[in-house]
């Protein structure tokens, strides 16, 4: 029988508040309860003990709290990432990264089950869209990987559990193409009574739907913005990526534009090298050209590998050489992203919700 209740991880505090006042309880219980939630972690209503019994009951009857099963868990032989294949309660299923980096816990999570967007190297693309996520079932993702922090206990010399404090929507789904609910995820997972992710730790990841950019500069969402770019020609750029001839380039450019002049703010674009594609010192120049005058960081990506696309990861002395014209003839600083988690098909543009070797 399908799910009625509303999930009480789709709610921010003062949305469950204001719910509690119209029952006729104190919104006070809704602290407690965020903390239960987002502190504690618990899986159900029923690890919420010093809840008063009629605010218990009225959860119960009224709110579900999903937990994603674990359908598949992998862990690469780089020993910092791990990927998690999760069932939703209707039996879909999405994959969430968790990266170790020095210092800090990185969650990649999904916001569709599949995509629409049709990138040609990316297995989530290749597979196509099937549905949207709601923004408990985003929401849950990160929550997976905290309870893995707090199963690690408290380390040594410290005096509380380690917290997740990095979040990329850059997993499963274009986060634009389903924005009411990526944002009111990102703003419950922001609140500081909650796991109080702050702004400048988000990083939402597009394919460049231009409509979302500038709806996202005339909200001034705080959040980093990442836009896939690829190729620096619209003919180049639309047989890597569809959506591009519905957001040309000229469009998406301006976008980035009003973007970055409305909000102050610098743009990271990513760049998947591939060899002999658009690795080479014409397309750097290209790429510096496109890009000149605007405040924007380059991350070159190596190409992962999928088995819907034949491409091969440019990097390298070619890698270092497109880097280096980028800086020396354009100013434009840039990374060459670090590997990780391709043995276990957790890199970006591998994810497409099954098990390993099952694409």
């Amino acid at each position: 029988m399908p799910e009625t209740r509303i999930s009480l991880l789709d709610l921010t505090r003062a949305e469950l508040a204001a719910r509690l006042a119209e029952r006729g309880l104190s919104p006070v219980h809704a602290a407690r309860v965020w903390s239960y939630l987002y502190w504690d972690c618990v899986s159900s209503v029923e690890e919420m003990p010093d809840l008063p019994a009629k605010v218990r009951a009225y959860l119960e009857e009224e709110f579900s709290l999903p937990v994603p099963a674990v359908a598949n868990e992998a862990h690469s032989a780089d020993g910092f990432t791990r990927k998690f294949l999760l069932a939703l309660a209707d039996g879909r299923q999405i994959e969430t990264v968790a990266m170790r980096f020095t210092g800090r816990m990185t969650a990649c999570v999904s916001t569709q089950v599949g995509c629409a967007m049709g990138c040609v190297f990316c297995a989530t693309g290749q597979q196509g869209f099937q549905r949207h996520l709601a923004p408990g079932e985003i929401v849950a993702q990160a929550l997976h990987i905290q309870r893995l922090l707090r199963a690690r206990g408290i380390a040594p010399g410290q005096t509380a559990y380690e917290r997740l404090r990095n979040l990329v929507l850059m997993g499963m789904g274009e986060p634009l193409h389903n924005y009411e609910a990526v944002m009111q995820a990102v703003e419950i997972l922001r609140a500081s009574s909650g796991l109080a992710i702050a702004a400048s730790r988000i990083t939402l990841s597009t394919v460049g739907v231009v409509p979302g950019i500038v709806r996202l500069a005339d909200e001034a969402r705080p959040m980093s913005l990442a836009v896939s770019l690829h190729a620096a020609t619209a003919e180049e750029r639309a047989a890597l990526m569809p959506a591009a001839r519905r957001w040309p380039l000229d469009e998406l450019m301006n976008a980035c534009r009003y973007y970055c002049e409305k909000l102050q703010r610098r743009i990271f674009f990513e760049w998947t090298l591939i060899d002999g594609q658009n690795d080479t010192e014409a397309q750097a120049h290209t790429l510096g050209a496109l890009l000149r005058g605007l405040p924007a960081q380059v991350n070159l990506i190596p190409l992962n590998p999928t088995t819907g696309f034949g491409g091969r990861p440019g990097q390298g002395l070619a890698a270092k050489r497109f880097q280096q014209i980028l800086d020396e003839h354009y100013g434009l600083p840039s990374t060459i992203r670090q590997r990780r988690g391709v043995d276990i098909a957790a890199g970006c543009g591998q994810l497409a919700g099954a098990p390993p070797g099952v694409r």
